[in-house]
């Protein structure tokens, strides 16, 4: 279950039962970056109920914030990243993934300071850690960050670090989601050319690797700037085909 969530097979399905809290979050992370939402949900409120307090408590929480955000409800995750933080303790992996969290909802809601104040508060613990995917997701914050407020040059700066430290992180679902950002950064600072290129790419392997809501985030930009590889229409379609299939799994878009 761990290599389902964080490692090479992120599209494997059926996963086994868990056994044990560690790996009902397993499950439940490997289930939300298929879009299975409702398996995923279903495995934190078991995890919750289990725990109290601490660090799969707070993870626990983090990672519904996460699903949130991916359907683009942020003004629900700040609620729940708040709570994760609360319970994180002395844990500080825990407390860098709320942080991280908290940082990412600011965003959706054009919170830009609070934004960045996160993150500041999120540095230390990243860099104090030798959990090896806390850099991964502060780079991808960071580099949206920088989107937002115009800083093109910054954000593919960021992007490029969270692409090759996924890269040795070996989770193939870090590696694809740094791709969907740093299309999105190169996007930014105008070098169309090669963000229509990287997205490409990604499109292609996060379809392969069955992580249904990157391909359908990659699929949006690609609708936005025109693909290399594929009309209009089959781009489109992608998109539509991953909400429906989302929707099935249990997921409630915000714009829907």
């Amino acid at each position: 279950m761990n290599d389902a969530a964080f490692g090479g097979d992120p599209g494997r399905w059926p996963l086994p039962p868990a056994s044990t809290p560690q790996e009902l979050w397993w499950r439940a992370v490997a289930a939300g970056g298929q879009g299975r939402y409702a398996c995923a949900m279903t495995d934190l409120e078991l995890l919750r109920r289990e725990l109290s307090g601490g660090r799969l408590a707070s993870l626990a929480w983090s990672t519904h914030a996460s699903f949130a955000r991916q359907l683009g409800w942020h003004d629900r995750a700040r609620s729940l990243d708040g709570k994760a933080l609360t319970l994180s303790g002395d844990d500080g992996e825990a407390a860098a993934d709320a942080l991280i969290g908290l940082a990412a909802d600011a965003l959706g809601v054009g919170r830009f300071a609070a934004s960045a104040r996160a993150l500041q508060r999120a540095a230390d613990l990243v860099s104090g850690s030798s959990v090896a995917r806390l850099p991964v997701r502060f780079a991808w914050v960071s580099a949206e960050l920088a989107m937002s407020r115009g800083d093109g040059g910054a954000a593919v700066d960021h992007a490029e670090r969270a692409l090759h430290l996924a890269g040795t992180l070996g989770s193939t679902r870090h590696r694809i989601k740094s791709g969907v950002v740093l299309a999105a950064a190169r996007c930014s600072c105008g070098d169309v050319a090669a963000a229509r290129r990287q997205a490409d790419e990604v499109l292609v392997t996060a379809g392969a690797s069955g992580l249904v809501p990157l391909r359908w985030a990659v699929a949006c930009l690609l609708c936005d700037i025109g693909s290399g590889q594929h009309l209009p229409a089959e781009v489109a379609a992608i998109r539509d085909c991953c909400v429906e299939t989302v929707t099935r799994r249990g997921g409630v878009w915000r714009s829907r």
